[in-house]
């Protein structure tokens, strides 16, 4: 396991500034290099519709969990359990970090990827992010499909998803896009946030100070 921390991080793992003072970053809103960084909470659906986009825009689909698994050579529930979530965040944030610099892909992230300042400069430096937003009802019907989920295996998961959206969602709102995740077929909210993201970077083109621009960090 090369990405979580019972090693010594490498010296490009290491944050090198506070989020709040970075500057104006080397790929402008419109760059077709940027990443497409889907965030929001389990159950918005970030796998599925990723991998339609990806299909229509002609890009690689990247699961961020997925990718911390194969560098962990564990599950993320086996993470969480052996090692603690602050372990898996470290390694998600460096994982993160290294995958915004493979080049232009549709990157779908872990839910609480985008609360940590690291990852949202990185983002907001290399990628154009795209929250799918749903409410609670349909988050709930969606997650109770699956039971690989650690932040539900403790207490009520209804409260937990509750809580989770009122911690979360104010931060989510910084994203450059915000797309409804309703229920219904996934290709109608591929659809609306294919056209968003066009209408994002024809505005970006007119005004190139447009977007969140800041340094990534490493």
């Amino acid at each position: 396991m090369t990405e979580l921390p019972h090693q010594p991080p490498k010296s490009t793992d290491v944050p090198v500034a506070d989020p709040s003072e970075r500057a104006i970053a080397a790929l402008p809103p419109r760059s077709p290099e940027r990443s497409i960084v889907l965030i929001g909470l389990m159950g918005a659906g970030k796998t599925t519709v990723g991998r339609r986009m990806a299909n229509r825009l002609g890009l690689p689909f990247v699961d961020a969990d997925h990718e911390i698994e194969a560098a962990a050579g564990e599950t993320i529930p086996e993470i969480f359990a052996r090692r603690g979530e602050a372990a898996f965040r470290e390694g998600e944030r460096r994982v993160i970090a290294r995958l915004l610099e493979d080049g232009p892909q549709v990157l779908a992230t872990g839910g609480g990827a985008f609360m940590d300042p690291t990852t949202r400069a990185n983002i907001a430096a290399r990628g154009i992010s795209i929250w799918l937003r749903a409410d609670l009802d349909v988050l709930m019907r969606r997650v109770s499909r699956r039971s690989n989920r650690p932040l539900l295996q403790q207490g009520d998961p209804r409260t937990t998803m509750e809580k989770l959206i009122n911690e979360r969602y104010p931060v989510y709102a910084e994203a450059d896009i915000t797309i409804e995740s309703l229920e219904g077929p996934h290709e109608l909210v591929v659809e609306d946030a294919i056209a968003r993201l066009d209408t994002y970077r024809q505005t970006s083109a007119l005004d190139p100070h447009a977007g969140k621009n800041e340094e990534p960090i490493k």
